[in-house]
C-alpha cells in the first residue's frame, strides 16, 4: 500500500507539467491563427473599412460614381474646352462689375485661365475635398417642414391686378437657324446653337434684340437638333394661356398626378397640365398601368411625347421644358414648372395669385432649403459626384472672373435672400424680362453643366448689373412655402440622367 502511495504522489506533478505544456502549445497555436486571420482581413478589406463606409459609402458606389464621372467628363469637356480656348485666343469681350474687360491671353492669365489654370483647378479640387469632408462630418441633418401659405379662399373671386404686366418693355426675337457661308466648314448641329462669347455678352442687355434660346435648327442637309413634337401636340400647346408643366426623360422617375381634389373646376377647364415624356418612359409607364386615354391624358396630365432628344444627358434635356416654356407655349401668359419628384397639391390659379400677383412679381422661385452660397453648392455637387469636377471648376472660375462673390447675408439680402435656389418649383409670367432671364439661364446650362443651381445667381446678378434702371421683379420665397404646395418624393434610385459614352 505504501509503495502505491509513493507512486501516486510523484505522478501528479508530472501530469500537471505535461498538461501545462499542452495548454501552452494550444494557446500559441490559437494566437498564431488569430494573428494570421487579422492580417488577411486587413490586407483584403483595409484597416478603416467600417469607418470609411459610414462617411463615403460602399466601395461599389465609389466605383460607379467614378465611372459616371468619367462619362460626364467626356461629354462635357468637348463643348466647354472650346469656350476656354476661345477665351485664351482673345475673341469677344467680357463685362465684369460694369467694366468692359478685353478677353485676351494676358487678362485671362491674371484671372487664372492661362498658364495657371491647371494649378488653380487642382488646388480648388483639393481644397473642396478637404472642406467638403469637414463639412459633412460637422453638419447634422436638418428637418425641413412646410409652413402655412395664405392662399385666397376661392378661385371664384380672383382678379388679376390692374396694370399687373406693366413691367420692363422690349422685344425679343430668337435665332431659329444657323447658316454657314463656307460650305467646306462642317458644323455639328446643336439644339442650343453655336453662341460666341461676344454674342453671349450682348444677350444680357434688356433691349430689342435677337438671341439664342434653344430650338436652333441645323442648316440644310444636316440632321435635326432634337426635341421634336407632333403637329397635333404643337397646335394644342399653342392654345394654352396658363400652363403647369413637368417632364420625365430616360425613365428617371415615377409619374405623379396632381391632387385632383385640390384643383378647382375653373383650373381643370382652363389650365393646361402638360407632362413631357420620351418614348422609353411612356413605354415603361404603360407597363405599370399608366396608359393615356383617348384624349392623350393620364389623369390631369396631357402627355406630350418628345422624339429625338437634344442631349445625351437627361438632366440637360429636362431643362428645355423647365426654362423654355415661353418657347414651347407661345400664347401663354403664365406658367408653373413642377419637378417630377413633386405632386402638385394646390390650385394653379391660387398659386399665381399668391406668388406673382400679390407680390407684383414676374418670376418666383424658392431659396434652397440648406445652402445659400454658390461656394457651398459647388462643394456639395463635387462631394456627391453630381457632375465632372473639372467641368464644375471651369464654370465656377469663369463666374468668379466675371464678378461672382460669396453670399453675404448682410450685404446681399436686399438683392436676393439666397444665391442658391431650389429649382423644383418655378412660377413665372411671360414678360420680356422673365423670358430674357429664362433664355440666359438656359444658355448657361447649355454651355456648362446641367446643375442649374450653379448658374442662377450669376445669371440674375449679371442681368441686373448690366441693366440699371430696368428692374427684373423676382420673388425668392421661402422653401417651406414650396413644401406646402406639393408633396415631395425621392427620385428613382436608378439614375439614367448621366450618359454612358
Amino acid at each position: 500500500m505504501g509503495s502505491y502511495g509513493l507512486i501516486g504522489e510523484t505522478s501528479r506533478p508530472r501530469r500537471a507539467r505535461r498538461l501545462g505544456r499542452a495548454w501552452k502549445r494550444r494557446c500559441s497555436l490559437w494566437l498564431f491563427s488569430l494573428s494570421l486571420i487579422s492580417l488577411v482581413y486587413l490586407a483584403f478589406f483595409g484597416a478603416r473599412l467600417p469607418f470609411d463606409s459610414l462617411h463615403h459609402g460602399h466601395v461599389n458606389e465609389r466605383i460607379f460614381a467614378n465611372e459616371v464621372e468619367k462619362s460626364k467628363m467626356r461629354h462635357a469637356n468637348d463643348y466647354i474646352s472650346e469656350d476656354i480656348n476661345t477665351l485664351l485666343e482673345g475673341q469677344g469681350s467680357h463685362a465684369s462689375l460694369g467694366k468692359e474687360i478685353s478677353v485676351n491671353k494676358s487678362n485671362f492669365r491674371n484671372l487664372g485661365f492661362a498658364s495657371d489654370i491647371k494649378n488653380n483647378l487642382s488646388h480648388a479640387r483639393a481644397d473642396s475635398q478637404l472642406e467638403g469632408s469637414k463639412h459633412s462630418r460637422a453638419k447634422s441633418r436638418k428637418r425641413h417642414v412646410p409652413c402655412e401659405v395664405g392662399f385666397a379662399e376661392s378661385v371664384d373671386n380672383l382678379v388679376e391686378p390692374e396694370n399687373y404686366l406693366n413691367f420692363t418693355k422690349f422685344s425679343l426675337e430668337y435665332i431659329t437657324k444657323e447658316e454657314t457661308s463656307n460650305k467646306n466648314v462642317v458644323i455639328e448641329p446643336r439644339f442650343g446653337g453655336h453662341q460666341t462669347l461676344e454674342q453671349r455678352e450682348k444677350s444680357f442687355y434688356a433691349r430689342n434684340q435677337t438671341i439664342y434660346c434653344g430650338f436652333v435648327q441645323a442648316p440644310e442637309g444636316y440632321r435635326g437638333t432634337g426635341f421634336d413634337l407632333s403637329e397635333k401636340d404643337g397646335e394644342y400647346m399653342a392654345s394654352c394661356i396658363v400652363v403647369v408643366s413637368s417632364c420625365i426623360f430616360g425613365n428617371s422617375d415615377f409619374l405623379r398626378r396632381p391632387t385632383s381634389s385640390k384643383i378647382g373646376t375653373y383650373s381643370k377647364k382652363n389650365v393646361c397640365f402638360m407632362m413631357f415624356l420620351d418614348e422609353l418612359t411612356l413605354k415603361k409607364l404603360s407597363s405599370e398601368g399608366h396608359v393615356p386615354d383617348d384624349m392623350g391624358n393620364i389623369g390631369l396630365w396631357r402627355i406630350i411625347v418628345v422624339k429625338n432628344l437634344p442631349y445625351a444627358d437627361m438632366r440637360k434635356t429636362g431643362k428645355v421644358p423647365k426654362f423654355l416654356s415661353h418657347r414651347l407655349f407661345p400664347s401663354a401668359r403664365f406658367s408653373i414648372w413642377i419637378d417630377s419628384k413633386m405632386r402638385l397639391h394646390a390650385d394653379p390659379m391660387l398659386i399665381l395669385e399668391y406668388f406673382l400677383w400679390r407680390t407684383r412679381s414676374e418670376y418666383a422661385i424658392s431659396n434652397h432649403y440648406d445652402r445659400h452660397c454658390v461656394w457651398e453648392e459647388v462643394l456639395q455637387n463635387k462631394r456627391l459626384n453630381k457632375y465632372n469636377h473639372t467641368v464644375i471648376d471651369q464654370q465656377f472660375m469663369f463666374y468668379q472672373s466675371d464678378g461672382l462673390s460669396k453670399f453675404n447675408e448682410s450685404e446681399h439680402s436686399s438683392i436676393l435672400p439666397s444665391f442658391v435656389p431650389e429649382g423644383s418649383f418655378i412660377v413665372r409670367a411671360h414678360t420680356p424680362m422673365s423670358n430674357l432671364f429664362s433664355c440666359l439661364w438656359f444658355n448657361e446650362v447649355n454651355r456648362f453643366t446641367s446643375r442649374d443651381q450653379l448658374s442662377f445667381a450669376y445669371t440674375f446678378l449679371k442681368l441686373k448689373r448690366m441693366n440699371p434702371g430696368r428692374p427684373f421683379y423676382l420673388n425668392m420665397f421661402k422653401d417651406c412655402e414650396r413644401r406646402a404646395i406639393g408633396k415631395l418624393f425621392h427620385h428613382k434610385l436608378v439614375d439614367h440622367s448621366s450618359p454612358v459614352l
